[in-house]
């Protein structure tokens, strides 16, 4: 146990020291001291979807050079599983202990239940400097992670069938820019394979590390926001900020076990388990449930869970995987 807990603080130490966290500090650090730091929004949309093309495209690479092998459909299945069922967890605690209302619980649950690119794509970087291996395929798993948690919150929020047409909503996610590129990145990666790989390589791979700290510090300031946002919510519901990502990865890191994951992967998969949706649900549930309350979801998932999967949960997560799982 103490070997585990020094392990965790030993990567802690090596994670917050690099640039990316580093800069996601420098963000919140001007937006609590209210600077006048602003990225256009137009860029800040232009910096996810780069990122989020890269993450796709090397992970289709990784996936044609693997094939569909056991662990890609172990890891695929394990983590529709996880974002089906997370939110009917996350709900009754957010209901109860937190006393939300069944809209406001509803969407929290599915942004809990649902995950982060931007927290995979610092978990993914994160692993390469350990030297930790990890499938590709892993951006797949990801894709498939990020609906299946709304259509569980669509459902807790509206247990009557009222309210806006479940289908439009979902396709409306799944056809969105951000989900589109993504799962077409990776496909374009999987028919290209290498020989894509060497014609993009220098715009997916020397590039994406200056990208993603350009787009951690406007997270920052983001953050930084939403934290003043909930300020005002009661410290039961903030402190749920931090145990819903924890029980995300407890649940994450026992269905990697079963899974029979590598360490890599399973890491990964426990990260997107404790991480929280602060795109695609929010505009989800804008539509279905405009009733909820952003200033709630949002400032969980991107003012609370984020910092803390971003700067502590990564290496705790990495080093729990190490500890229960064979290398």
């Amino acid at each position: 146990m103490i070997d585990a807990l020094s392990a965790a603080a030993h990567l802690g130490l090596q994670n917050l020291l690099t640039p990316a966290v580093l800069f996601f500090l420098l963000g919140m650090t001007a937006g609590i001291a209210r600077s006048d730091l602003a990225l256009p929004e137009a860029s800040v949309k232009t910096f996810a979807l780069y990122l989020m093309l890269c993450i796709g495209f090397k992970g289709g690479v990784e996936a044609a050079r693997a094939g569909l092998s056991p662990d890609f459909l172990r890891a695929g299945l394990a983590g529709l599983g996880l974002s089906l069922t997370f939110p009917l967890l996350a709900f009754p605690l957010l209901r109860r202990v937190g006393g939300l209302d069944r809209a406001t619980a509803a969407a929290t649950a599915a942004a809990f239940g649902s995950v982060s690119v931007v927290t995979f794509a610092a978990g993914s970087d994160f692993l390469r400097t350990q030297g930790q291996a990890f499938g590709g395929y892993m951006a797949a798993v990801l894709a498939l992670m990020e609906a299946p948690a709304i259509l569980t919150g669509l459902l807790l929020a509206r247990p009557g069938g009222s309210g806006p047409g479940r289908g439009s909503i979902l396709r409306e996610v799944l056809l969105g820019g951000p989900a589109l590129v993504l799962a077409g990145s990776f496909l374009i990666g999987l028919l290209t394979g290498e020989r894509g790989l060497v014609k993009l390589d220098l715009f997916v791979n020397p590039l994406f590390q200056g990208v993603l700290c350009l787009f951690l510090l406007e997270m920052g300031l983001t953050a930084a926001r939403s934290l003043g946002l909930g300020a005002r919510l009661p410290i039961p519901l903030l402190a749920l900020g931090v145990l819903l990502p924890l029980l995300g990865a407890t649940v994450g890191l026992g269905a990697a076990w079963l899974a029979r994951l590598s360490v890599g992967d399973a890491t990964l998969l426990t990260l997107l388990a404790a991480s929280a949706s602060y795109i695609a649900v929010p505009a989800a549930m804008r539509l279905a449930a405009p009733e909820a309350r952003p200033a709630v979801y949002l400032s969980l998932a991107l003012g609370v869970a984020f910092p803390f999967n971003l700067i502590l949960g990564i290496p705790l997560y990495r080093a729990a995987a190490a500890a229960i799982l064979p290398s």
